[in-house]
């Protein structure tokens, strides 16, 4: 123990980025911005939308509804991204860490960001990013989506979305369209675009970016086959982009990519968002103790595990960790006050509604308990960071199998979901604040030069106008 005491306290006196707890949970706290954005989207042009400019910070939502062509100069290589953003914050977050790159790079992409998410209006946008905000809708079951404006009807904001996806991409005129996990877009609502790219905008690129894992191969192969999505990597995608390493997970063999299709696939490593970024911070009580970040991504489905990890905080003796829990903004504000509630008894429990700097969280804890989330993950890895996941198993097999996976490389403990969690967490956090780590190791296995590598790809393909399949 003493090693991580000598790290010493100054580093626990703020946290970045962080909004501090208050009676009202973020999530709640954003409702009314969300159906404000809403409204803005049930007027009668079915091509209205809505646009922030990033300026580095938390952005105001501004209507537009004409896009000079003339506003971006042609020298700029420019790249449209679609998010669909249906539920939590991973899609989000990965498209903005590689948006965030490549507008760093040399010479510099000029960048717009298409997405569902209802957190757009409130999250830090790079400098010059231009967004603009889809209408947002919820997941309600398996490849079943409604609006979250209940009074207007899924098939109108669907209708909506499509228009603006078509009418961005004719006015923006971007060199790539770069799609992120879903490759005919929530419902089939990117077919117009594909479409319409391959007839009037031939030079467009159309890229295809996949996580890592997707689901259990098995579901990924029906889902992909009823819904024509083998044919359409055939026809409408010039690359597919997948944001993990082949040795790891090989997305050709998994989901039985036909030899033309496997030609497009380039294995890009984990794009993970590493830098640490000056914003503002809240004041945090110092303690001198090892810190446990607990964190639960965009928080619709966390409950369960702060729940467990504060229970198991009560059979721990005090004063072994200081935590730290970011319920995160989509919590249900009766589940985030019933965690607050906990929270306010301790001293050595920071609870915070959510943050947009979690990074910068990370490098600061001692241990991390999460669920399995991509992104997460992701900065896990690239931090070093010992780690506990505790990952779902439906309604997707996704977080489960990455976190198996990470396991059996003595990279992360994994709690599985047959497993007493409450019990292992108990076992586990005193010893990993110790010093233990999972046997293994083995860090070289990992690429974490995703968001490099994607940029690479874009560039290579502007020079010479093809598309070769190298995988790493």
């Amino acid at each position: 123990m003493k090693p991580l005491m000598q790290r010493g306290m100054g580093r626990y006196r703020r946290l970045p980025g962080a909004h501090a707890a208050g009676p009202m949970p973020a999530g709640q706290r954003y409702a009314d911005q969300e159906i404000r954005q809403n409204l803005l989207f049930t007027g009668d042009s079915s091509s209205s939308h809505e646009s922030f400019a990033g300026a580095g910070q938390s952005i105001p939502t501004v209507a537009l509804h004409q896009w000079p062509a003339a506003k971006h100069g042609r020298a700029a290589r420019r790249v449209l991204l679609y998010s669909h953003d249906t539920f939590g914050l991973g899609h989000l977050r990965r498209n903005l860490a590689i948006v965030e790159h490549l507008m760093q790079r040399k010479p510099p992409f000029s960048g717009m960001l298409l997405t569902g998410s209802p957190m757009a209006g409130s999250w830090p946008m790079p400098t010059g990013l231009e967004v603009r905000a889809l209408p947002p809708v919820i997941k309600v079951g398996a490849e079943e989506y409604a609006a979250r404006d209940l009074s207007s009807s899924f098939e109108a904001v669907k209708a909506q979305r499509e228009a603006a996806i078509l009418d961005a991409i004719a006015s923006y005129r971007p060199d790539f369209f770069l799609i992120d996990h879903a490759p005919a877009g929530m419902k089939g609502e990117l077919l117009p675009a594909l479409r319409f790219i391959r007839k009037e905008m031939p030079a467009t690129r159309t890229v295809l970016g996949l996580r890592d894992v997707i689901d259990s191969p098995e579901t990924v192969r029906q889902i992909w086959q009823t819904q024509g999505i083998y044919e359409l990597l055939e026809t409408e995608y010039d690359q597919i982009l997948v944001y993990g390493s082949r040795h790891l997970f090989d997305v050709v063999s998994a989901y039985k990519l036909s030899p033309r299709v496997a030609a497009k696939v380039r294995y890009c490593g984990y794009v993970a968002r590493t830098g640490l970024h000056g914003v503002a911070d809240v004041p945090v009580a110092p303690s001198g103790l090892p810190v446990v970040l607990v964190t639960v991504g965009g928080g619709g489905d966390g409950y369960a595990l702060i729940d467990a990890y504060l229970e198991a905080l009560r059979r721990i003796p005090q004063n072994t960790v200081h935590s730290i829990v970011v319920p995160g903004p989509l919590m249900p504000p009766d589940q985030y006050q019933s965690l607050a509630g906990i929270a306010a008894q301790r001293p050595d429990i920071r609870i915070i509604p959510y943050t947009t700097e979690l990074v910068e969280l990370l490098h600061m804890a001692d241990l991390v308990v999460a669920m399995g989330g991509y992104n997460t993950t992701a900065e896990i890895l690239a931090a070093r960071k010992p780690a506990i996941l505790v990952p779902r198993s439906t309604p997707r097999m996704e977080q489960w199998l990455r976190a198996t996976m990470l396991s059996q490389l003595g990279l992360v403990w994994v709690i599985q979901p047959e497993e007493d969690l409450v019990g292992r967490l108990v076992e586990l956090v005193p010893a990993a604040v110790a010093g233990d780590r999972p046997p293994g190791k083995q860090w070289d296995t990992v690429d974490l030069g995703g968001v490099h590598r994607v940029g690479e790809v874009l560039e290579e393909m502007l020079h010479s106008g093809t598309s070769t399949g190298i995988s790493i």
